[in-house]
C-alpha cells in the first residue's frame, strides 16, 4: 500500500511544482502586459483538482486498493499522457500557465502538439483524471471526477478561446485544428 501512496504523492508533487512554474510564468507575462481571463472559475478548478486527489486517496485507503494486473493499461496511458504533458509545457515555454493568461499581440503557439491539437494539456488532464484512479481500480473517483472535469472544461475552453481570439488571430491560425482530437480535414 505504501507504493500506492508514494506514486500518488509523486503526482501531487509534480502538480505543486507546476504551480510554482505557472506563478513564475504569470509574473513574466504580466510584466509584459498580459492579462488574466476567467479568474472567477479558477478557484473552482483548483478545488476540483484538489478534491480529486483527496477522493483518490480516500478511495484507495477505504477500499484497500492497490496494484493489480488491471493496473498495466491505465498506467501505460497515464505515463504516455505525462510525455504529452511535458511536450505541451515545453512547447509553450513561458506562455504555459494553469491560469488563462493572455499576452496581447503574441502569436498563438503552433509548435509541438499544438500543431495538431488546440488543447493538448486539457486532453492530458482528461486522461489523467480518468486513468490515474483506474490504475488502482478507484472507479468512483474516475467516473465522478471525469464528469466534473468535463463540465469544467466546457466553461474553461470557451473562456480561453475567446480570450486568445480577441484580435482574430487565434481562430485564423487554429480553424483547421481540432480542440482535443487532432487536425480536422478540409
Amino acid at each position: 500500500m505504501i507504493y500506492v501512496y508514494l506514486f500518488i504523492g509523486l503526482v501531487i508533487a509534480q502538480r505543486l511544482a507546476e504551480v510554482v512554474v505557472a506563478k513564475s510564468n504569470e509574473r513574466w507575462m504580466k510584466e509584459r502586459g498580459a492579462f488574466e481571463a476567467g479568474a472567477s472559475h479558477y478557484p473552482v478548478m483548483v478545488a476540483l483538482h484538489s478534491c480529486f486527489f483527496v477522493s483518490l486517496l480516500v478511495e484507495v485507503t477505504v477500499e484497500s486498493l492497490t496494484w493489480s494486473i488491471w493496473s498495466v493499461l491505465p498506467l501505460v496511458i497515464f505515463l504516455l499522457a505525462q510525455i504529452i504533458r511535458v511536450w505541451a509545457l515545453v512547447s509553450l515555454g513561458r506562455y504555459w500557465n494553469t491560469k488563462i493568461i493572455v499576452l496581447p499581440d503574441a502569436d498563438p503557439i503552433q509548435r509541438g502538439p499544438y500543431r495538431w491539437i488546440r488543447h493538448p494539456n486539457y486532453l492530458v488532464v482528461v486522461l489523467e483524471i480518468l486513468f490515474l484512479p483506474l490504475i488502482f481500480q478507484a472507479y468512483v473517483t474516475a467516473i465522478l471526477f471525469s464528469l466534473f472535469n468535463v463540465v469544467m472544461l466546457m466553461v474553461r475552453v470557451k473562456i480561453e478561446e475567446e480570450a486568445l481570439d480577441q484580435d482574430g488571430r487565434y481562430q485564423e491560425k487554429f480553424h483547421e485544428v481540432g480542440r482535443f482530437m487532432g487536425t480536422r480535414k478540409r
